[in-house]
């Protein structure tokens, strides 16, 4: 779920957004509907935007009983600190851990690698895949494998994979992306971006090797429904919790 100033909000590729509800009420809902985890991404993080984002995370601790990693403005141990002190379980670092690689280390010293996952925004090139800063709005020459590998070196427990191609389009995953990933790292690989389809997620699975895929808008809106989702992999052979 993307947060902007308390309220879930969807685009496609990155731009375009548009209102998809109370994330609390969304959460409470997807708890109830059988999602395994949840993610939160505060994605105008100003001061104010921390705050509000901050009681937004208390209250959807209260709330549900499954886990959810929290992300957006991240970019020392005291953003991560009171966090987690709010009730999430992980927290997502993207820009600032490519700006400071350091921070991932840190992460994970102190609190321990399943806390820390890195979330990389990434854009494929005629000059192959580049990883992006500030939500996709600004290109760097940091590689995406290259970078995941560091990341994963660094202590990071899961990557975050959104290929900012597919964000919103719901014509599947980065599918060969997502496998190279998986071939290469020994953590937890996390799809995102491009689902439209129960085929979608099934072929991130099985041909992009992925161990989770997130989704957002095909959820938000109803077009479809988690618990048919996983009967429906189920039946096509992934293990997945019913």
């Amino acid at each position: 779920m993307d947060v902007k100033d308390g309220e879930t909000v969807k685009g496609t590729n990155f731009v375009n957004l548009r209102s998809a509800g109370d994330p609390v009420e969304l959460a409470a809902y997807y708890s109830e509907a059988g999602a395994d985890e949840l993610v939160f991404l505060d994605i105008t993080a100003s001061h104010e935007g921390r705050k509000t984002f901050t009681d937004m995370v208390t209250r959807v601790a209260s709330t549900i009983n499954i886990p959810f990693t929290v992300g957006g403005g991240i970019h020392e141990l005291s953003d991560v600190e009171r966090l987690l002190y709010a009730g999430a379980d992980k927290v997502s670092v993207n820009s600032a851990a490519l700006r400071r690689p350091e921070l991932i280390n840190e992460i994970a010293n102190r609190f321990g690698s399943q806390v820390c996952v890195c979330a990389i925004d990434a854009r494929e090139t005629t000059s192959g895949w580049k990883c992006y800063l500030n939500g996709g709005r600004i290109e760097t020459e940091r590689g995406l494998f290259e970078w995941a590998r560091e990341a994963a070196d660094r202590g990071a427990g899961e990557i975050l994979f959104t290929s900012m191609n597919h964000d919103g389009v719901k014509q599947g995953y980065a599918n060969d992306a997502l496998s190279r990933l998986s071939d290469e790292l020994s953590i937890p690989i996390i799809a995102s971006g491009g689902a439209g389809a129960p085929e979608h997620f099934r072929d991130a699975f099985l041909i992009g090797k992925s161990d989770a895929a997130l989704a957002a808008s095909v959820f938000h809106y109803g077009e479809i429904k988690i618990q048919e989702l996983k009967a429906y992999l189920k039946s096509s052979g992934i293990r997945i919790r019913i």
